[in-house]
């Protein structure tokens, strides 16, 4: 009699159990992505389940580059968000257009203590009229993201690949420069995610999950330029396509200068090689060409990559430091040029 009642009690219980209803997910709020207003918490957005933004909604999905852009060591967490039913669409480039309602999310951080720490989440939302990008920062409990129109500067210590400990002001750009490098054709657009630049595994996630229509034709990969079973000059090329080419191309805002560093560029003139300056001013250093072939301590492009002086330093937005793997990498591919 024990043994039956026991039973049923068991079963009783499973029945609630199974009863209970599932709390279900909010899920990303299109609404908000669409609206015309500027969200003061990133919360808002729905982008991520938990408080502290690591976990993707439903939806979100986490991509990865090939070569990415150097921003003071930080970590970097890239998502993209495409509306249920649509697809990003490949153009003959390769760069991919994303459907209206899209968002890109890129959060930036350190370990910091130990512990991985969130400085701040970039937004790019496609919205009817274009695109916007709004920049918000994490609060110290690592709760909630708010809205910095302004950009702020935080004091960050954290330890770079090769073990120095690093004090630096990390700088949140402010809505207006994040144009500086979004921009073509005067137009904010994503850089980032192009054909040639995104790893293998995230295409086969892109076009598994239906966000990606399958595209007409090949795009051959760009290497990670940390990579030094690449060719020197491969490598070399893509650092200078992930770092300089979102402004130095035949539409960005660096046009003017005629140096074209995207990774599919031919002519080594646009690329520099003996190529005199157009308006450097004293950012050239006093060398007289932006490449000179086997001499790179004369080259205007190494003393802009080396230099943090503002006026002088290149890129312009968005490091406090000198990569030293990246000048090493482009000291030493010009180096090896015929002079």
């Amino acid at each position: 009699m024990r043994t039956f009642l026991a039973a049923i009690a068991l079963c009783v219980a499973g029945f609630a159990v199974s009863a209970a209803p599932t709390k279900r997910l909010a899920p990303v709020a299109d609404a908000v992505i669409m609206a015309d207003g500027m969200p003061k918490k990133l919360s808002e957005f729905g982008f991520f389940t938990d408080a502290a933004g690591w976990k993707p909604n439903k939806g979100v999905e986490l991509y990865r580059l090939n070569s990415a852009l150097f921003t003071d060591y930080a970590e970097k967490y890239r998502y993209i968000y495409v509306p249920a039913g649509q697809q990003a669409v490949a153009d003959g480039d390769g760069r991919l257009e994303f459907p209206v309602g899209s968002a890109l999310i890129k959060s930036f951080g350190y370990k910091i203590d130990g512990k991985d720490r969130l400085l701040e989440t970039r937004l790019l939302l496609h919205r009817a009229d274009g695109w916007i990008a709004l920049p918000y920062v994490w609060n110290a409990e690592q709760t909630e993201a708010t809205l910095k129109v302004a950009g702020t500067r935080l004091p960050v210590r954290f330890t770079d690949p090769s073990g120095t400990a690093r004090d630096i002001s990390y700088a949140v750009p402010n809505k207006n420069q994040c144009k500086e490098c979004h921009s073509l054709s005067n137009a904010v657009v994503p850089i980032g995610p192009k054909m040639r630049n995104l790893t293998h595994d995230t295409l086969d996630m892109l076009l598994s999950n239906a966000m990606l229509e399958q595209p007409s034709r090949d795009h051959p990969p760009i290497p990670d330029f940390g990579n030094t079973a690449m060719p020197l000059e491969n490598r070399a090329r893509a650092y200078l396509d992930i770092n300089c080419a979102h402004c130095h191309n035949r539409q960005g805002s660096a046009s003017n200068s005629g140096l074209f560093l995207t990774y599919e560029e031919e002519s080594p003139v646009h690329l520099g090689v003996g190529k005199r300056p157009v308006a450097a001013g004293r950012g050239s250093g006093g060398f007289a060409f932006a490449i000179a072939p086997g001499e790179p301590d004369k080259s205007i492009m190494m003393h802009r990559l080396k230099s943090l002086e503002p006026g002088v330093a290149m890129p312009e937005v968005g490091r406090s430091l000198v990569h030293e793997e990246g000048a090493a990498l482009l000291s030493e591919w010009i180096a090896e040029m015929d002079k």
